[in-house]
């Protein structure tokens, strides 16, 4: 039976989260699913933010590393983040990029590797994984020079024979940024230990989204970062995660934020004790605290019923696109299974970008991927059932009237 928008308000009704919406600062007008890109901001942000460029930095100036705690930041708000990522206190750092987050972490697991028989020098990752992931695994295997390489697959079902007595450190992406596909996250790091191998999760699409648990895992170190479903901001600082019974691992950016006394001024470097030890420089005090005006939100919801609202609002998103777009030249990407997906929903479609441009311009606001590919975040703290059923009627008449057939919807712009 189709479903009517009175059935979405119904939902709506009914649904736990439905407060959440309310800590959110949303334009009028917008049906925002581009959230596992960008998270809308959090309402109270912007002052908070002012307090600390007005009162702290402007009136209390230097003495707020002390007053106001900006020195342990990274660690307070890392504590805050592991619960999300079941890390457990201790174990992890809200710092740098997700980018140089993985170069730390992918160093730190080869170092542990190091005095392995045979020798292992072998990563592995997945061919579609976010580019940044492969660019920095193949810069630091070039970097070491010393017959180390990066091996890629080709899905789930290629893992295990790319798992040999050379392979020191598996590195993916929990959730495909392109399709949505969710990797088995225990399992998987029971396989590569099994191979002798240790691994690195990157949680950027999955953090905030849906229950994880690294320790129960037993899972090595994970990165990810805080602007999607975190809503940190844009830019905003990464995190790292080390299993502590790694505390101890050697990272490269040995900085003076990850000395042991850093006012001490030392010139020779002790590494702190624990995950501290992965800081490096000064950190960004106002994008720091942009993450925990996020985390106030996050922190507050039950990631069990943020995963079944993600599920159902999947649910509805593609049985109202195979029921209005049935003649249409679009098709589903992301696994349909609710095990192997995660919090967004990718489709193909032969004019993928002019379409995602129409939409935009309707109000309506997902993203392009390349090749072919529209993406739809469901971002389950503050979008309706009714946001896409809406969505979904946009979808339908953007592609049955060809409006994206408009030259200015074909013009690429520098983000896409």
């Amino acid at each position: 039976m189709a479903l009517t928008r009175q059935d979405c308000e119904r939902l709506d009704a009914e649904d736990p989260l439905a407060g959440s919406r309310d800590a959110f600062a949303l334009p009028d007008g917008v049906v925002y699913l581009d959230g596992n890109s960008l998270g809308a901001r959090p309402r109270h942000a912007a002052a908070r933010v002012a307090d600390v460029v007005e009162r702290e930095w402007g009136q209390d100036l230097i003495g707020s590393w002390n007053t106001a705690g900006w020195f342990d930041l990274p660690v307070r708000l890392g504590d805050r983040l592991a619960p999300l990522i079941g890390g457990g206190p201790g174990s992890t750092v809200v710092t740098d990029t997700t980018s140089a987050n993985l170069f730390k972490a992918l160093a730190a697991a080869l170092a542990l590797q190091h005095d392995a028989e045979p020798r292992r020098t072998v990563v592995v990752s997945e061919r579609d994984n976010f580019p940044t992931d492969l660019y920095i695994a193949k810069g630091l295997t070039d970097l070491l020079d010393r017959g180390h390489e990066l091996r890629l697959v080709d899905g789930p079902e290629d893992l295990a024979g790319a798992l040999d007595e050379r392979t020191a450190v598996v590195t993916l992406s929990h959730v495909n940024y392109r399709t949505g596909a969710l990797w088995d996250l225990a399992e998987v790091t029971r396989q590569v230990h099994a191979a002798g191998a240790l691994v690195v999760w990157d949680l950027a699409h999955s953090a905030g989204a849906l229950p994880i648990d690294l320790l129960g895992a037993d899972a090595d170190l994970a990165v990810g970062c805080t602007y999607k479903y975190l809503n940190g901001g844009p830019g905003a600082p990464a995190f790292l995660w080390v299993n502590p019974r790694h505390a101890d691992a050697r990272q490269p950016l040995t900085g003076w934020w990850g000395h042991a006394r850093p006012f001490a001024m030392e010139d020779a470097y002790e590494p702190a004790p624990g995950v501290t030890r992965f800081l490096g420089g000064t950190q960004p005090v106002v994008a720091l605290t942009l993450v925990g005006c996020g985390l106030d939100v996050a922190e507050r919801a039950d990631l069990a019923a943020v995963r079944a609202k993600s599920l159902a609002l999947g649910d509805l998103f593609l049985a109202l696109v195979e029921e209005r777009c049935a003649d249409e030249p679009i098709s589903l990407v992301t696994p349909r299974q609710h095990d192997r997906r995660g919090s967004h929903l990718t489709f193909s479609h032969p004019e993928a970008y002019a379409v995602v441009q129409a939409l935009i311009a309707r109000g309506v606001v997902g993203d392009y991927r390349e090749p072919d590919c529209l993406r739809f975040g469901l971002t389950p703290l503050y979008l309706r059932f009714v946001d896409v059923y809406d969505a979904v009627e946009a979808i339908a008449d953007v592609l049955a009237t060809r409006a994206w057939d408009d030259d200015r919807f074909k013009v690429r712009s520098a983000v896409t």
